[in-house]
């Protein structure tokens, strides 16, 4: 409930605003699409929780993205606002947001959801999944003349997520289909012969390239190395794939198994918390510790406890919980601190402010939740 209370000061004209420390929006940060399909997706689950005005809330942010972020000439969506800036080009992370919103906004039964639900799912669909590759290009210029060459695992895990969601929205199985086959491509081909690290960056044709963004170590998206919350993010993921399929392969489990491993092994340190990431031996490369690192903790370690009955997930759930309530919850000002230094302090090397309360809400929700294919159909059905 406080994260939802804190999230409630995003609200703006044209979206959600990147929240400051205090819970102020930051005047010095354009509008953010992902941040603005974040928040809608927060608000259609607080909706499905009883929240009062979280409805109303997720209207906002369905009007913000068919009526401001919308590209009207080219199809999709603007990265930020103003659209007249220099970013306009169209990226899959951001996209399997809008994709997440409007699918996790028609589960809850907003009238605005259904048209937005079936643009995103045209331009998922047309523009960024490969059939070919059975996985998703990752950016375009503003005209989607030219696609990015290259491939990124961050982006196609967001996908996978938006497109369980879009199945449970629509009842179109395709949806669970092209999920499956992006885990089979970077966890079942790339991960499991990697010793169970994510590899995170690819060429056009999925060739991996282990030194990108050597000199971006703190890259917010595509940093170098391995990042042990990926491969925590994709634990879930795979039990919610497996829920959502007829007939699951035997290897979601023990890849989930294998992920989350290989993760607390690398990324837990002596203090406590996850470094963000490591090299392709382990080792780390930036120490800091990441909310949204501990909150995919808990989630993945409550999702393998439900589907295992192994009483070690469990044991990981209350450690990562431990963790946050020491450090990361911030009782003074609201949410989560969002970024630590390796001396448990406070920081602001990679991140500034509080933008995102999507890690820290689903940590609270996913732990008291049936296994589903999206956090929305679960709330549905608790």
């Amino acid at each position: 409930m406080r994260l939802l209370d804190f999230a409630r000061a995003s609200r703006v004209d044209g979206g959600f605003a990147w929240l400051d420390d205090d819970g102020s929006p930051d005047p010095g940060v354009p509008l953010q699409l992902w941040i603005t399909t974040r928040m809608t997706h927060v608000f259609a689950l607080g909706h499905l929780m009883g929240e009062p005005g979280c409805g109303e809330l997720a209207d906002h942010g369905l009007v913000a993205l068919t009526e401001r972020f919308a590209d009207r000439e080219h199809g999709g969506w603007f990265p930020e606002l103003p659209e007249s800036g220099p970013r306009s080009d169209k990226e899959a992370y951001p996209h399997s947001f809008v994709l997440l919103a409007a699918a996790s906004s028609k589960i809850a039964g907003r009238p605005l959801a259904a048209g937005l639900l079936d643009e995103a799912c045209a331009i998922v669909e047309r523009r960024f999944w490969s059939e070919r590759q059975g996985a998703c290009l990752e950016a375009w210029d503003r005209g989607w003349t030219t696609p990015e060459p290259y491939r990124g695992a961050n982006a196609n895990m967001h996908m996978v997520e938006a497109f369980l969601a879009a199945g449970d929205a629509t009842g179109d199985a395709a949806w669970y289909g092209r999920a499956a086959r992006i885990a089979d491509r970077v966890i079942g081909e790339f991960a499991r012969s990697n010793d169970w690290r994510v590899i995170e960056h690819f060429d056009a044709e999925w060739r991996p390239q282990p030194d990108y963004n050597r000199d971006d170590p703190r890259h917010r998206f595509r940093p170098f190395g391995v990042t042990p919350g990926h491969g925590l993010e994709w634990s879930r993921l795979l039990l919610q794939l497996r829920s959502a399929l007829d007939a699951p392969p035997d290897w979601l489990v023990d890849a989930a198994r294998g992920l989350f491993a290989r993760a607390v092994e690398d990324g837990w340190t002596a203090e406590g918390g996850f470094v963000y990431t490591t090299d392709q031996e382990g080792r780390p490369v930036v120490a800091d510790r990441l909310h949204w690192v501990v909150a995919e903790a808990i989630a993945a370690a409550a999702t393998l406890h439900s589907v295992t009955s192994d009483e070690e997930y469990d044991a990981w759930h209350r450690r990562c919980w431990q963790f946050a309530d020491r450090h990361l919850i911030d009782r003074e000002r609201g949410s989560w601190h969002h970024e630590l230094d390796a001396a448990l302090r406070p920081s602001h090397a990679t991140w500034s402010g509080k933008p995102d309360v999507y890690h820290a809400l689903q940590a609270t929700l996913i732990p008291r939740l049936p296994v589903r294919p999206s956090v929305a159909a679960a709330l549905t059905s608790a």
